[in-house]
C-alpha cells in the first residue's frame, strides 16, 4: 500500500487513463470480468458510460505513479475549470480543510466565479477549543467567523494560488451524504 494510493489494478482488471492533462492526469477506465457490464435494460445510460469495447468510464479522475499505483485527484463531474483555464479538483482542496483540528468536513465548489467552501466545524472541540460554556451566543458567533477565516487563510498557505479559497459559509447542520459517506453535492451547489 502507499500512502493516499486507491492502489494498483486487481488481478484480471485492465485500468487506463483517456484524456489526459499536461499534468499527467485523466479519466480511468476499467474493464474486466468483475466490471460491470452496463445497466438493466437501460441501452442509454449504458452507452452514456461504455464504450464498443467494453471499456467503463469510471469518472474518477487521476493518475498512476512508476509502480502502477493509482492515485485520485478527484471525480470529473466535479472539476471546476479557474479563471484561467486551469483544473481545479475540489476534492483535493476539501481534504486540505478536513485535516484541520476543527473541521468536521467541507465542500467546495464555484459561485459564480468565487471558489467557496461550506465547513461544517466539528462544534464539540470548538467549544472545547474556546471554552464556551458560559458565553454569549454573539460571542461565539464571532469567534466562529474568525476561526472560518482562520482555516481559510491557513488552507490557502497550502495551496496554489488558482485553488485559493476565495469565500467560507458556515454550515451548521452535518452535511447530507450517501450511504457511502459522500456529501450529496447537489444539495448545495446551484446546476450550471
Amino acid at each position: 500500500t502507499k500512502y493516499r494510493a486507491i492502489g494498483p489494478a486487481l488481478e484480471g482488471v485492465e485500468l487506463e487513463l483517456r484524456n489526459k492533462n499536461e499534468n499527467g492526469i485523466g479519466i480511468l477506465w476499467a474493464r474486466g470480468p468483475n466490471v460491470m457490464k452496463g445497466y438493466y435494460k437501460d441501452p442509454e445510460k449504458t452507452a452514456a458510460v461504455m464504450d464498443a469495447d467494453g471499456w467503463f468510464n469510471t469518472e474518477d479522475m487521476g493518475y498512476f505513479d512508476e509502480e502502477g499505483y493509482f492515485f485520485m485527484s478527484g471525480r470529473s463531474k466535479n472539476i471546476i475549470v479557474g479563471s484561467g483555464g486551469e483544473n481545479i479538483y475540489p476534492e483535493q482542496i476539501e481534504a486540505v480543510i478536513n485535516a484541520h483540528e476543527l473541521v468536521a468536513d467541507a465542500l467546495v465548489y464555484d459561485d459564480n466565479g468565487v471558489l467557496t467552501a461550506r465547513i461544517n466545524l466539528d462544534y464539540e472541540k470548538l467549544d472545547e477549543h474556546f471554552g464556551v460554556s458560559h458565553t454569549s451566543e454573539t460571542k461565539v458567533h464571532l469567534m466562529v467567523d474568525k476561526i472560518l477565516e482562520e482555516i481559510r487563510t491557513e488552507v490557502n498557505e497550502k495551496l496554489s494560488s488558482f485553488s485559493r479559497i476565495r469565500k467560507v459559509i458556515e454550515q451548521r447542520e452535518p452535511f447530507v451524504k450517501t450511504p457511502t459517506k459522500k456529501i450529496k453535492r447537489y444539495l448545495y451547489v446551484k446546476a450550471k
